[in-house]
């Protein structure tokens, strides 16, 4: 029987399956009893989905084995170069991550590129299951005259040039202009806006790279409008991301009472958390701040709004259990380690990224940093010795 090839993407929503009756105990196939073997499981990126998916396989069968593979010669994905540099809080589950790494049923593949270094077909080959969970390789182009102009940027690569993504070090943002606009109303819209508009002397602190904060303290950039295709009931940000633009330091939000007209009446009717929403939304556009706030707005050096109605030109064991997957024992990473190391690719170990982790919250230490994150992956191997 070939063997399975899951694909998941982080945005990707899994069919439900019913949950086994309360107090009983999942059952597995013959082939993959507890007596016999253990099945070899691939999971292809390492961040949140591909944690989560290894640590639900490592829970609920007590033999599988869990190779997790990434291109990167680090671990975390998204959490280490999505979340924005002042939301340490959100990257705490990295401890968690850590943990399930340290596993003997579990192991980091790093600085592995699956599609060029290793072929599915060659990891399907050697694993009983391969689950494909990496998330956008790329930006989604907008397709509209003017996108590849200098100044135009994604916003995948833009936070991944301040969050220290090694493919986009490079960037260099000329941010010698008054405004920025950012297309999109979503949390991440938010997080670049904020960055944009933070006092750099509020991020040195953060885990930011000391190349971005050195270009955010030459920044001349004193308003972000953020502009959406649709209207105030559709915005994508949560509550917290929009009060931590409002309170900004040195900013005040600029907000046209006249896009909200019509919406009070139509608030009762929307679910709490969209509710609460509009209504923070809707005070802040129309009602008139209190003399502290008021005080504060004045002398704010920055400005933000929105724009509306603009636009530019379940998973991972139910074939466990079914039998569906392959029988007989695989040989797992031992086949792929050889054919690795026959083109010359030299994996990076849970073990080698604790020692680059290492390295990076040294270097941060002596500025007061959470770390200062190493950009260059040929350094990143010399510090391994490689």
């Amino acid at each position: 029987m070939a063997p399975r090839c899951w694909r998941w993407w982080h945005w990707s929503a899994w069919r439900r399956t019913r949950p086994p009756p309360a107090g009983s105990t999942p059952s597995f196939p013959r082939q993959f009893s507890t007596q016999e073997q253990a099945p070899q499981i691939c999971v292809v990126g390492s961040g949140p989905a591909g944690f989560y998916t290894t640590q639900h396989l490592l829970k609920h069968h007590p033999r599988a084995h869990v190779d997790i593979y990434e291109k990167q010669l680090v671990p975390f994905g998204l959490v280490r170069f999505g979340v924005a540099p002042d939301h340490p809080e959100v990257k705490n589950v990295i401890n968690t991550f850590t943990q399930t790494a340290r596993s003997d049923r579990c192991a980091f593949r790093g600085n592995v590129v699956v599609g060029r270094d290793v072929a599915v077909s060659e990891l399907q080959a050697a694993y009983h299951a391969v689950v494909l969970s990496y998330g956008a390789e790329d930006h989604q182009a907008l397709e509209i005259p003017g996108e590849e102009l200098p100044g135009v940027f994604s916003a995948r690569a833009f936070v991944g040039w301040y969050n220290g993504l090694p493919e986009n070090r490079e960037l260099v943002p000329d941010l010698s202009c008054d405004t920025v606009v950012i297309l999109g109303q979503g949390n991440v819209a938010l997080d670049v806006a904020r960055i944009l508009l933070t006092p750099p002397g509020h991020l040195e602190k953060t885990d930011i790279t000391e190349a971005a904060l050195g270009v955010l303290r030459q920044s001349q950039v004193k308003t972000v409008w953020i502009v959406g295709r649709r209207g105030p009931l559709q915005v994508a940000f949560t509550i917290k991301e929009l009060r931590e633009m409002i309170q900004l330091p040195g900013t005040r939000p600029m907000l046209d009472p006249a896009d909200f007209l019509g919406l009070q009446d139509r608030i009762k009717e929307l679910p709490r958390q969209r509710k609460r929403l509009t209504e923070l939304l809707l005070r802040t556009a129309t009602e008139k701040p209190g003399a502290e706030e008021a005080a504060r707005q004045a002398s704010a050096a920055r400005t933000w709004g929105l724009r509306f109605f603009r636009s530019p030109q379940q998973m991972l064991l139910q074939d466990l259990k079914a039998g569906l997957l392959p029988s007989g024992p695989r040989p797992g990473y031992s086949a792929i380690k050889a054919l690795l190391s026959g083109r010359g690719v030299q994996p990076v170990s849970f073990s080698d990224w604790e020692k680059l982790d290492a390295e990076e919250v040294s270097r941060g230490k002596g500025a007061g940093k959470p770390r200062e994150k190493l950009l260059d992956p040929r350094e990143m191997l010399r510090l391994l010795g490689r």
